[in-house]
């Protein structure tokens, strides 16, 4: 493998008794895009400020293309930041934010008034240069602080969850110009993110982070539907945990946990010998699919304690005239199947 650009060696944090950070590694490429996944506390955002020089390791290392950083102040390491926040300055007007850290570089005026124009055409924002940040929109403002940070041209990029003060719809949109401009330009970036979603469609990897250690790292396909835990299983994506009463009395159960994601559960129509019998207990208008929560039942016992969701587009869910209380049947294909070390069961979202 290529030699990474950005590595992050056996890096652990501690603040007195509190383990921040246990021994992270990870290696990044040259123009990669990096998300840190993970739930709140998990220590993503003590890894990015120690990233930027904002904090300082209990141990471990921090090398960018074979230089040692570790121990240097945040103005040494050549980086651009976006806060969640924006970190805007109220009164300057976008061309002057933009324009700031430049100054201080002693650039010459033509040289700063090229850069930023050029900046401004790149984020599509020329026609409001001369605007304060309280006369733009939110999503302006984000796309002007990230105008801010890549006017350096700094050898890495740092995003602290720079998407979630926007609505729904802007950070959609912004998301793919993000990801757009990360194309264009080509900077490496990591981004901290809890959202899945995000980090699903952003992402050339994910660093999937959990109770301070990084539990796996991947592209967001092999985190999806190759996940190494429980854990991954359930924080990317729905996903379904099966009791071994769906196996009815075979041993393929015991010493394996089973997941499937409910995209994968195929509702049969005619049931087969072999399909699972359930009951709909629930429906979910998801826009372009529902969301079915069916219960499993058999004959000899009844209802089973086994609950699954299924997804289905609207189309099928009204061929199949799906409602509350109605018997569907289903089938749970071997090969969609993920299976996990019993052992890793406890290990799911909600315990970490």
């Amino acid at each position: 493998m290529t030699k990474p650009y950005l590595s992050i060696q056996g890096v652990r944090k501690t603040f007195g008794k509190f383990v921040a950070l246990k021994s992270i590694d990870i290696d990044i490429q040259k123009n990669e895009f990096i998300c840190l996944l993970g739930p709140s506390g998990c220590g993503k955002t003590t890894l990015l400020r120690i990233l930027a020089g904002l904090e300082q390791p209990s141990s471990g290392r921090i090398v960018v293309n074979d230089r040692d950083v570790t121990t240097l102040p945040p103005a040494k390491r050549n980086f651009g930041m976006m806060f969640q926040s924006y970190a805007l300055f109220p009164n300057l007007t976008a061309w002057q934010n933009i324009a700031y850290g430049l100054q201080s570089k002693k650039m010459s005026k033509k040289d700063i008034e090229e850069k930023v124009r050029e900046i401004l055409a790149l984020i599509d924002l020329e026609h409001v240069r001369d605007k304060y940040p309280s006369q733009l929109s939110g999503g302006q403002q984000q796309r002007v602080a990230l105008a801010r940070a890549i006017a350096l041209s700094p050898d890495f990029l740092l995003l602290d969850e720079p998407l979630s003060a926007l609505d729904a719809k802007v950070r959609l949109k912004l998301r793919r110009e993000l990801r757009s401009l990360h194309e264009k330009i080509g900077i490496t970036t990591i981004m901290v993110t809890h959202d899945q979603e995000e980090a699903l469609t952003m992402a050339d990897r994910i660093v999937v982070m959990n109770n301070a250690e990084v539990v796996q790292i991947g592209s967001p396909e092999e985190i999806y539907e190759k996940p190494n835990s429980p854990f991954v299983a359930d924080f990317v994506g729905a996903i379904n945990f099966l009791e071994e009463s769906v196996f009815q009395g075979s041993s393929i159960g015991e010493d394996r946990l089973f997941a499937i994601r409910p995209e994968n559960i195929h509702v049969m129509e005619p049931a087969a010998e072999y399909s699972l019998k359930a009951i709909v207990q629930d429906m979910e208008f998801r826009g372009s699919f529902y969301r079915v929560t069916l219960q499993l039942v058999n004959r000899q016992k009844g209802l089973l304690p086994q609950v699954v969701t299924i997804d289905l587009s609207v189309k099928q869910t009204h061929r199949l005239g799906l409602h509350r209380e109605k018997q569907v049947a289903f089938e749970l294909p071997l090969e969609n199947l993920i299976s996990f070390d019993r052992g890793l069961e406890t290990k799911k979202a909600g315990s970490g």
